[in-house]
């Protein structure tokens, strides 16, 4: 009955470890990356042959899953970039202007606990992808008109690129978690 108790007392710690991982997301960090690593040290500890624990198919299901969900974000970042003529530099300065504007934005947010951050993050994530695709079209000339164009094409595309990862993240966490609790 002891060994039970502590089984779930980590699987507990480890659910929430993944969630603290998925909001990683919200920043633009590899949050799905260390959903998979945490499940990874936790399958580790507690191997599926002992009778409780993880098995490590459900990790690599989890590693391809996080691989797509990289896909996802970068894919549907740079098109919405792409498809608005934004220049490399653009899609690297959206990109900085992503993590910059996700921290700021989580900060200085709503004042409504859990939701206030994550909507701050997305929120700022998706300006500061529109203000760094802005500036790095200013930067080489690019028309007024040129410029917000590009910055909208990155704010579109850094949200379906976020939604898509959060989505996944989601999946990851269902899927982990039920492969260690039944």
């Amino acid at each position: 009955m002891g060994a039970t108790l502590v089984y779930y007392l980590c699987a507990l710690i480890l659910l929430v470890a993944m969630a603290a991982a998925w909001f990683a997301n919200v920043f633009a960090l590899p949050g799905n990356w260390l959903i998979v690593g945490l499940a990874a040290v936790f399958a580790a500890i507690f191997p599926a042959s002992t009778g409780r624990g993880l098995h490590w198919t459900t990790i690599g299901v989890a590693a391809a899953l996080a691989l797509v969900g990289e896909i996802v974000e970068l894919v549907a970042g740079a098109a919405g970039a792409k498809r608005s003529g934004a220049s490399r530099r653009a899609m690297l300065l959206a990109l900085v202007g992503t993590m910059v504007g996700s921290l700021l934005g989580a900060f200085a947010t709503i004042p409504i606990p859990i939701v206030g951050p994550i909507l701050g993050a997305v929120g700022g994530g998706a300006l500061g992808a529109f203000v760094g695709a802005y500036v790095g079209e200013t930067a080489i000339g690019r028309s007024t008109e040129q410029s917000l164009a590009a910055g909208q094409g990155a704010l579109i595309g850094r949200l379906l690129g976020t939604a898509g990862k959060l989505v996944i993240g989601i999946t990851l966490f269902v899927v982990i978690a039920v492969d260690a609790l039944i």
